[in-house]
């Protein structure tokens, strides 16, 4: 620790010396400040070193208006100091960096503040494909998350320009949140979800017939209307039962309807995980031909299981969904709150909040948040395995 410090401290102050030195000396301190930045990272890496970051960038405008700055100014300076945490994430060995570029909700600012910040989110995009910049530099691969659509036509070509063109980077990944929020995110991957449910359970729907066909169990004509009450069909006298109700009743179940028992006027809800005694609907060999026999209720038992949405089927259908769950999440000014960013993604993460506004964030900043990430790293992962 006390190591990290000083090589922190003489950073600080070569920093300081380049800034307000010629071009040979500010090469020289340069040098210097990327040979101490090395070793301080080699200290950091021995212990474990975060795979995610993900940063809030909070403050541009308070920034801004601290220094009495014209609007705007502050996010110029933002993207400055984003630029130099991405290049000390990536010597640091951290492999994706999610950023919280442009909320759904900064819609709602001033047009004239909408535009200009468009209008910057355009620039930097186009700059990420210049020769020299960080993404060539360290081979980063970018995506932009987020409702896309909701980007003027400019920004979102530029943007897709950006994502094929580093579609073939595999050092490193930056993810950038625009037109972004939490909540969009997961009413999309829910929609998206039932909608592959639907597509996957029509196949086994159109192999049905409702033509009400009397059907022989035992040498007995039944009929599907005989007014057999659900526990009945799941009785003891098993050998009483029948496939048409059985195929009707699983039907019920994979699409959670009512149902009403004619004899007693009573409502029976069939809802998903409904039948207790599969064992007892499996025995029936029954098979369906084309022309409305009953189907095996194995495939009813298979429609069940399709039909039921489960957690890896949403988050599979993330926008986040190309990255693992961020380990910390930074942001500045000293909030707390993470303002609708990663809600689903966070739920074991380290949150670190300087009180430095995004523009005044520097290294040991940091460095401070990988210390605090090491120290609680066994707790984080204890709870991990929990889930």
């Amino acid at each position: 620790m006390f190591i990290i410090c000083q090589l922190t401290i003489a950073i600080l102050v070569l920093d300081t010396m380049d800034k307000h030195s010629g071009s040979r000396l500010s090469e020289l301190f340069g040098s210097l400040g990327s040979f101490f930045r090395k070793c301080m990272f080699c200290i950091l890496s021995m212990g474990p070193i975060p795979n995610h970051f993900a940063f809030i960038m909070d403050g541009n405008r308070r920034y801004a208006k601290k220094e009495k700055l014209e609007e705007g100014a502050g996010h110029r300076a933002g993207f400055s100091v984003l630029m130099s945490m991405l290049k000390y994430c990536y010597e640091l060995g951290v492999t994706y960096v999610t950023i919280y570029a442009f909320s759904i909700e900064n819609f709602k600012r001033k047009p004239d503040e909408v535009q200009n910040l468009m209008d910057l989110i355009l620039e930097k995009i186009e700059g990420l494909l210049e020769e020299e910049s960080l993404v060539n530099k360290y081979g980063i691969r970018v995506y932009f998350i987020g409702n896309l659509k909701l980007l003027s036509k400019p920004v979102r070509v530029a943007a897709e320009k950006v994502m094929k063109a580093t579609a073939n980077n595999t050092k490193c990944v930056l993810l950038i949140c625009i037109a972004y929020t939490s909540c969009d995110e997961i009413v999309q991957a829910v929609h998206e979800s039932c909608k592959n449910k639907l597509e996957e359970i029509q196949p086994c729907n159109s192999h049905r017939s409702f033509s009400g066909r009397v059907e022989e169990v035992d040498g007995k004509s039944i009929d599907d209307d005989n007014g057999q009450s659900v526990q009945e069909l799941f009785g003891v006298q098993t050998n009483e039962l029948r496939a048409t109700r059985a195929s009707t009743f699983c039907n019920d179940v994979a699409e959670g309807v009512e149902r009403t028992d004619k004899k007693s006027g009573v409502v029976r809800h069939a809802v998903h995980g409904s039948c207790d005694k599969w064992g007892e609907v499996q025995s029936l060999e029954a098979s369906r031909t084309g022309d409305g026999v009953i189907p095996n209720v194995k495939s009813e038992k298979l429609l069940v299981d399709l039909s039921i949405l489960k957690v890896v089927d949403i988050e599979s259908h993330m926008y986040m969904a190309v990255a693992p769950n961020p380990d910390i999440v930074i942001r500045s000014s000293g909030e707390t709150r993470l303002s609708n960013f990663l809600l689903w993604q966070t739920s074991n993460c380290l949150l670190y909040s300087p009180n430095a506004l995004w523009p005044d964030m520097r290294l040991w900043h940091l460095v401070w948040a990988v210390l605090d990430f090491q120290r609680n790293h066994s707790y984080f992962e204890k709870k991990k395995k929990q889930f």
